[in-house]
């Protein structure tokens, strides 16, 4: 056994990724956190992890010769009073996994605002599939893996990389730890609005990353970004290669479409053939993160070819348009979209797969961002690709959904009560319907109550 370590928030699906690892390099794992629940509880407890549930001083009883500090860990948390009192060695998250994981590894990581987790996803899976057996964090559970974190047995890691803040006693975004060899920037928009001021203030931390990318490694990234130009131009010294849809396209990878829902597309690599890539993921964003995944592919010496076969076998995430089931005909989908762009792509590529059948969204604005309103103005028209939208104002939330209904292009209500809304929907939805709930929380525990309503449903 190499030694013990805490981790404060490790249900968290980056700390409980560092519990698995830390686990599989052979130390003695326990943590805590306010709220200990599956998946990541049942996946820890699998692993040998011991979980304890809220944050009291008796959980570092006894002593373990380093304590691991989530970043939703604050001064006030008396398990960190206690830490900093105590005198205990701590670090963050992505400290922990600079110094113990990625050192010497060929690292991957893929950045943006949004696709972060599926794009990685696709990509750890590529290299699987190329056999080059990958160490991997990624901020959900792949379906092809079953496990969000794996050590691996090459030198190549890819990793979800968050721009998010690294701890209370850190305040650099997550990223820049990782020093990756082949950087992916999927896009680049405004969000977390409780740590960043504005726009220019997370291109100054993209920024910070791309100057550790060193110049034989390779910057991929989404051709006609400004935000990302304009970060790029703040000065880099790597080569890059782009990637975009549409045959006329400037990008050096291009991808069109086949298919009205991106089932099928063709993907023109720089200097080689065009090849089809058929699977069974739609949407224009999914598209694109393929396109991703096989330009950061091919820096590590995978073909074309043998990714877009990988591709045609990707299972997917966990919470990523994940299909709960077709009751009675009724296709039921849990989506952790979060953001005005995520929810109008994953919608539009909902609409392009229903047919004659509805999409019907239950929108939950839970992140810290749109609990802020920071996104207000552009939620009505992120959903005009739907046929109906229920908006859950979830409680502590200091703005009213009603203005976004009143703006809604569609017909839209707002809903206070998860039974009723439940009721609602189950009695709406029609066989070839979809309905897709948007929440990156537990949204009241709506996916099994909606499942259930709707078997009961169908039975009558």
């Amino acid at each position: 056994m190499k030694g013990h370590i805490h981790i404060l928030g490790i249900c968290g699906t980056f700390m409980g990724g560092i519990a698995l690892l830390a686990r599989e390099l052979g130390y003695r794992v326990t943590g805590s956190d306010a709220s200990v629940y599956p998946p990541m509880s049942t996946q820890l407890r699998a692993a040998g992890i011991d979980l304890m549930e809220g944050y009291l001083p008796e959980h570092l009883q006894p002593q373990p010769d380093c304590v691991v500090v989530g970043n939703a860990m604050s001064r006030g948390n008396p398990l960190v009073e206690h830490l900093l009192n105590s005198g205990l060695p701590y670090t963050s998250g992505p400290q922990w996994l600079a110094e113990h994981v990625l050192q010497g590894k060929w690292v991957l990581a893929v950045s943006g605002t949004h696709g972060k987790t599926t794009t990685s996803s696709m990509l750890a899976w590529i290299l699987e599939h190329a056999g080059m057996a990958p160490g991997f964090l990624i901020g959900g559970v792949p379906g092809n893996f079953g496990v969000s974190a794996r050590c691996g047995d090459s030198d190549f890691f890819v990793v979800e990389a968050d721009e998010y803040d690294t701890a209370f006693f850190d305040k650099r975004s997550k990223f820049v730890h990782y020093r990756p060899r082949t950087l992916a920037i999927n896009n680049m928009e405004f969000d977390h609005a409780d740590i960043f001021a504005d726009l220019a203030a997370i291109q100054r931390q993209f920024h910070h990353l791309v100057r550790c990318v060193p110049g034989e490694g390779l910057i991929v990234y989404r051709h006609g970004v400004p935000a990302i130009d304009e970060t790029l131009a703040m000065g880099s010294w790597t080569p890059t290669t782009s990637f975009g849809i549409g045959e006329d396209s400037a990008a050096d990878w291009r991808a069109q479409l086949l298919v009205e829902d991106g089932s099928a597309f063709r993907v023109q690599p720089p200097g080689a053939e065009a090849l089809d890539v058929n699977w069974s993921h739609c949407g224009r964003h999914n598209v694109e993160n393929a396109l991703t995944a096989l330009a950061a592919a091919r820096h590590v010496g995978v073909t074309p070819e043998l990714s877009a076969a990988a591709l045609s076998e990707f299972q997917g995430v966990k919470r990523r348009l994940e299909l709960l089931g077709t009751p009675g005909g009724v296709a039921l989908y849990d989506d952790f979209a979060h953001h005005p762009t995520a929810i109008a792509t994953t919608l539009q590529g909902l609409r392009a797969r229903a047919g004659a059948g509805r999409v019907i969204a239950l929108v939950e604005p839970r992140s810290n961002t749109m609990r802020m309103g920071e996104h207000r103005g552009q939620l009505s028209a992120a959903t005009a690709a739907a046929d109906r939208i229920y908006w859950f104002q979830p409680a502590g939330m200091d703005w009213s959904l009603d203005a976004v209904v009143a703006d809604s292009p569609v017909p839209a209500a707002v809903a206070h009560d998860i039974d009723e809304l439940v009721r609602q929907v189950a009695g709406e939805a029609k066989p070839g319907d979809q309905v897709v709930i948007m929440s990156n929380g537990g949204f009241g525990g709506i996916h099994q109550k909606l499942l259930d309503k709707l078997l009961e449903t169908a039975a009558l």
